[in-house]
């Protein structure tokens, strides 16, 4: 039997700025060794919050929403509590995928994936859409309550089972002041064409949106209104490779445009991820494209991943408009030894580009020559034989002249890497000539 891995010498592996959460053992005994969709966000009082899926690890029972806040720009973090879900070593009646949205007044609201019993696809994303709120800056929380969820032609045909979704992202303000995000749609398993190969991300899924329309008004949870765009046969669908049929794409990242526009980077099983843009506020869209270097450039390579994309902002507001970070693989899939159906493997390391808008272009921004922004050396940590993946269910902030990128390394260790100036200068020599 190997040593277990030596934590702190693999906590500093990726060189963090900022350390979140540190899990208490390795083999799942304390319950706290899945940390995943890592979601940072400004507090109304002036902190930084953050919502997370915790578990012993994703898909577990005892999946659950934890809240913490730091009153020291991320230096220091509140020990976690969980927010909706199960306390371990309880289990059963999930709550997963948890993401904020903050009232003008300062209401904190955490929504999440609440699982019922029943799970569809995957035991974690089959669920109702639930929320609960905190009108002290996270010192106490209502009781969770169902919010309404429309039906789907994707959806199972007995109404008993929920939806299957996540929204991946923290909702941003981008449509008409109002928070907007894009979410997957997992196809059930009673309407879905069948999965080509034996691999999870070969289920069938789509992409849509929704806009929460009355969050300034402090609503009951259950009182929310939301209204979805591009639902049922106008969904994104991007064809699995030798199978059209079989829609994979997921994990929407959704940022403005300087020209008013909305603009979507999207996972697939292509190899490389997709674009669209909405002239209307997300209201419609194009149809998905292969997204490139630039117009009639080569293709950006990719795996089923999230590629994460976040405006740049900064101390110079007018100096970083229009220019965007992109967080990626730079392969299609194929990484040392591993293959595109090697998840757990191959979503590192991650790289980065510098990517800028380009008035009048088809694809509105171009991009940078990437840059290795952090990897690991493949020591898989975490209970059940752990995770490998630097993948980025992940969140940025832009506070007091500092960018941060927060990230889960391993769906493990929960960490901060400042995204700094002399970066970005590096990056943006190699953007191509507008």
């Amino acid at each position: 039997m190997s040593d277990p891995p030596d934590l702190a010498v693999e906590l500093r592996r990726t060189r963090p700025d900022y350390v979140v959460y540190v899990p208490k053992s390795t083999d799942g005994s304390t319950f706290d060794t899945g940390n995943e969709h890592f979601l940072v966000f400004d507090g109304p009082d002036g902190s930084l919050m953050a919502v997370w899926t915790q578990s012993t690890r994703e898909g577990m029972p005892n999946q659950r929403i934890v809240f913490s806040r730091s009153d020291d720009e991320g230096r220091a973090w509140a020990p976690p509590r969980v927010i909706a879900g199960p306390v371990p070593p309880e289990e059963g009646g999930l709550a997963s995928w948890g993401f904020p949205l903050v009232s003008r007044s300062g209401r904190v609201y955490a929504i999440f994936n609440q699982h019922v019993g029943l799970h569809d696809t995957f035991f974690h994303t089959t669920g109702r859409m639930a929320g609960l709120y905190s009108d002290d800056a996270g010192r106490t929380w209502s009781d969770p309550q169902v919010i309404p969820m429309p039906r789907s032609i994707y959806d199972n045909p007995d109404p008993a089972y929920p939806s299957n979704w996540i929204v991946w992202q923290r909702p941003e303000r981008l449509s008409g002041g109002k928070y907007f995000a894009g979410f997957t749609r997992w196809v059930s398993s009673a309407v879905w064409h069948p999965p080509p190969i034996d691999c999870w991300f070969a289920r069938e899924s789509v992409v849509e949106f929704m806009r929460f329309e009355n969050v300034d008004d402090d609503p009951e949870p259950r009182d929310l209104a939301i209204r979805y765009f591009i639902s049922d046969d106008d969904a994104f669908r991007v064809g699995f490779p030798g199978h059209p049929e079989v829609s994979v794409v997921q994990e929407p990242s959704v940022v403005p445009l300087p020209d008013g526009r909305l603009f979507v980077v999207m996972r697939t099983a292509t190899g490389h991820p997709t674009y669209s843009v909405s002239d209307d506020a997300g209201e419609t869209w194009r149809p998905p494209e292969i997204l490139r270097q630039m117009d009639g450039g080569p293709a950006l390579l990719h795996p089923c991943s999230p590629c994460p994309m976040y405006p740049v902002g900064g101390v110079s507001p007018e100096a970083t408009r229009g220019r965007y970070v992109f967080l990626y693989h730079n392969h299609d899939g194929h990484f040392q030894q591993w293959g595109p159906t090697d998840t757990s493997f191959h979503r590192r390391p991650i790289c980065i580009a510098l990517a800028e808008y380009r008035a009048g272009a088809r694809q509105p921004v171009a991009f940078s020559a990437p840059e290795v922004l952090m990897d690991h050396t493949g020591v898989p940590l975490g209970a059940r034989g752990g995770r490998c993946d630097l993948a980025m269910y992940a969140s940025f902030t832009r506070r007091r002249g500092r960018r941060v990128l927060w990230y889960p390394d391993r769906k493990f260790f929960l960490l901060g890497k400042e995204i700094r100036d002399d970066l970005l200068e590096r990056l943006s020599r190699s953007l191509p000539g507008g």
